[in-house]
């Protein structure tokens, strides 16, 4: 059967109508009770499933993909033996015209656009859409159609604007600077072309995409949002502070005095699964992950497993999204203003591979706080845990691009991801004072010494018969009999929370806190959430920021960096005090008393020797960075290390410096500190490394204590003893820890074009990001289908 008609350009002729009407009996003939097959339209694109009717009629309108001359798709048999020696095509014209692509990222945007919504019985079809979106739907199908000028065949209106705003983002062009080029090209072209004429023309189209934003006015003082029911207040009832800005009575629009910025996190969820390879990665972590002794993925842990065993009808469908909610704050500004500071919100699915997980492209922003909220946080989730807990009760209905059917997708918040200050506010539990391990709780070992709160007692974590329970001198002074802490549940801790009295948010408010309140600020309103109280682990430590803080700790000490050490004049006076390690003592001639060189800290020759060492080693391309820049060798200290600097110095540079610099007795838990970061910080987890590691963290802790004074055991240095147990609960460390949102900060602050109103700039150049990521997504799914369909089967 000759199948030339499916090159004929002229759809209307006799031959091409009738090539369709052969092919629908082909179809009918090998896929027999089907009513609905692969529709193999230009549009279609062999993806969607169409009713056999509309399939013909997509035929006519839109013609056939002309390479797909083997109906393979559809019940032909595909020789291998020709097929394997046919020549493969590289460049495929539906793939390279950028027309093409733009219809699919429309189709993929607006999935019940291609389908016959009047079939009965079909529980798998899109449902009716409002008038609203279908009329954006028109106003994108209108600009996709229209061709840039007349006669123009390689680009329409909506496809040159997505070409423009891509190089726009990939090269931070700001918006005078893209209105310019965009009136020269204007300019260019002929006199009847459609080219949007500035920036903000061009950006109305793509909002047609639908990922835009919601502003909510907030009270000054942090009290309350101007939502739902009280969305027509003009001024605040537990402030009373007024709404508007005072303007002058000429003006007709008011300014509010704060606004948030809420990004739905529904609709971008929905976009995970309008492309086919993004759908099929979003089941990654059932159909495709491994389960063995390794964790590779936080599916592999056991926070992860308990929550499928305790909402299995969750757990039953894979498409469910797992997220994770971030925080942090930054200044937009800079240097030109310390006080300001801009707090995003972003939610990242779980479910994608390791490989995807953490990527900027698939992170979510879902709230923008233009200052420091404090414990007042909760005031501005209120929208997100809204949404939140509609996306568990009752999901939305969802188009799944890789099986061409409607689901109901539910979500569900397995933790949060914060740096210390932020787990604070998130959590509500205060991580300063007497009581500042969140884990721990009112059961933590801590004492006033050298004029700060310190955390000792490790050795309640060692076995009841081991002998450096009953040492006093060597450690505090006292034996030590107690048991290890507690593990609260989150039933636990909601039952105790629902017993206490809150005073409400604001800045206005009061913060003093009554004792039976203990460290507790604020009931968190995540517990609204129908299932927060049975997750295992709500909130994680960030173990970028306790690496460099004990880094920071450690070397500062051991180096005797003035400023930065612990063993100060205080220190070694506490130590007196309390009658332990009388060779730290002050030494005391006469009328005066100095502090002498500690046996942990290097004599000045050594020290010397050892920035020497760090200055001049080098390490490969896009290991590390310069990291001698902020080594000062006269000056006997660090300056700048960034966070990652003292990542990799703590496991690479640490151990080889000082093994024959200070004592072996100082050496050898030093270099077992670092071994433990290594291991915990590897992108796999084995369960028994998990074991060993909860077991030589208590090691070194105690070790410590019976080197450094009382005053070096922060509160970041108590909290690596529960670091072990979160990997054993929640997988490896590199899908909770900051650096892929300390990234992403720095990707937002270099978005501000306008500084006088920066989280203006900064939602305005989100959205566009993620528009054109969408574009990007569906482009790239396009082309590696058609590849596919192309590729010469294996034999």
């Amino acid at each position: 059967m000759s199948r030339r008609w499916i090159q004929n350009p002229n759809r209307c002729a006799d031959e091409y109508l009738d090539g369709i009407e052969d092919f629908i009996e082909f179809a009918r003939r090998h896929n027999p009770g089907a009513t609905r097959i692969r529709c193999p339209c230009r549009r279609c694109n062999n993806t969607l499933f169409e009713s056999i009717e509309n399939v013909g009629f997509h035929l006519v309108r839109n013609g056939m993909i002309e390479t797909y001359s083997i109906w393979n798709l559809h019940g032909e048999q595909v020789d291998h033996a020709s097929s394997s020696n046919a020549p493969r095509v590289d460049n495929v014209e539906p793939i390279g015209d950028p027309n093409h692509q733009v219809m699919g990222i429309i189709q993929d945007a607006f999935p019940f656009a291609s389908t016959n919504i009047n079939q009965e019985g079909e529980e798998d079809l899109p449902t009716p859409i409002d008038s609203a979106e279908f009329e954006q739907y028109e106003k994108l199908l209108k600009n996709a159609n229209q061709e840039l000028y007349p006669g123009c065949e390689n680009f329409s209106v909506l496809t040159a604007i997505v070409e423009l705003m891509h190089g726009k983002i990939k090269y931070r062009m700001s918006n005078l600077c893209f209105d310019y080029f965009l009136g020269v090209f204007k300019r260019m072209l002929p006199t009847d072309n459609c080219l949007p004429k500035d920036h903000k023309h061009a950006q109305k189209v793509l909002h047609g995409l639908g990922l835009g934003y919601e502003k909510i006015h907030a009270c000054k003082n942090n009290c309350m949002l101007f939502y739902k029911e009280h969305e027509t207040l003009d001024t605040c009832p537990i402030c009373n502070e007024s709404r508007f800005k005072m303007t002058s009575q000429n003006r007709t629009t008011k300014i509010p005095q704060k606004v948030m910025r809420y990004l739905p996190l529904k609709p971008r969820l929905q976009r995970l699964y309008m492309s086919t390879h993004t759908a099929t990665d979003m089941r990654w972590h059932k159909e495709k992950r491994v389960d063995d002794d390794v964790m590779r993925h936080p599916a592999d842990g056991e926070a992860w497993k308990e929550f499928d065993r305790t909402f299995p009808e969750f757990a039953a469908d894979p498409r469910n999204v797992r997220l994770g909610l971030a925080t942090d704050g930054f200044n937009p500004y800079g240097v030109l203003n310390q006080h300001h500071s801009t707090w995003p919100i972003f939610a990242f699915p779980y479910n994608l591979p390791p490989w995807k997980c953490m990527k900027k492209e698939y992170m979510m922003m879902t709230v923008l706080i233009t200052e420091d909220p404090g414990r007042s946080i909760d005031v501005y989730l209120r929208p997100l845990v809204d949404e939140l807990k509609d996306l568990w009760t009752n999901g939305v209905r969802t188009y799944d691009k890789s099986t061409g059917r409607m689901f109901t997708l539910r979500a569900a918040v397995m933790w949060t991801v914060n740096d210390f200050p932020a787990y604070a506010m998130v959590s509500g539990w205060s991580t300063k004072g007497y009581m500042a391990c969140p884990v721990c709780k009112e059961d933590v070992t801590s004492g006033w010494h050298a004029g700060k709160v310190c955390y000792l007692g490790h050795r309640r974590w060692l076995p009841w018969d081991h002998e450096w329970r009953e040492k006093d001198k060597e450690f505090d002074g006292n034996t030590e009999r107690r048991l290890r802490p507690r593990e609260w549940s989150g039933d636990e801790i909601l039952e105790q929370l629902n017993r206490l009295d809150f005073a409400p948010f604001g800045k206005t408010v009061s913060r003093t806190r009554p004792s039976t309140h203990l460290n507790w600020t604020h009931k968190p309103m995540f517990f609204e959430l129908p299932y927060w109280s049975k997750l295992k682990l709500r909130h994680n430590l960030d173990v970028m920021h306790v690496e460099k803080n004990v880094f920071d700790t450690l070397v500062g000490t051991i180096l005797d960096i003035e400023g930065k050490t612990k063993d100060t004049i205080k220190a070694r006076l506490d130590l007196e005090r309390m009658g332990i390690r009388r060779g730290l003592w002050m030494n005391r001639d006469s009328d005066k008393a100095r502090r002498d060189l500690a046996f942990f800290s290097m004599k000045p020759n050594d020290k010397k020797e050892f920035l020497k060492f760090v200055s001049s080693v080098k390490f490969p391309d896009g290991y590390a960075s310069n990291i001698a820049r902020c080594v000062n060798v006269d000056g006997g200290k660090f300056t700048g290390l960034k966070s990652h600097d003292c990542h990799v110095f703590m496991q690479r540079l640490l151990p080889v410096g000082i093994r024959h610099l200070l004592p072996e007795d100082v050496v050898k838990p030093i270099m077992l500190l670092s071994r433990f970061f290594s291991q915990l910080t590897a992108k796999t987890l084995r369960r028994t490394d998990m074991f060993q590691l909860r077991h030589d963290i208590v090691q070194v802790l105690c070790k410590f204590e019976m080197i450094f004074p009382p005053a070096f055991f922060t509160s970041m240095i108590h909290v690596m003893v529960h670091l072990p147990e979160e990997a054993l609960l929640a997988g490896p460390v590199n899908y909770r820890w900051m650096y892929p949102i300390e990234r992403l900060l720095g990707e937002l602050k270099k978005s501000v074009r306008n500084r006088a109103k920066p989280e203006g700039s900064i939602i305005e150049a989100w959205v566009q990001y993620e528009s054109l990521t969408f574009c990007g997504i569906v482009f790239v799914a396009q082309k590696s289908e058609m590849l596919q369909f192309l590729s010469p089967a294996k034999p």
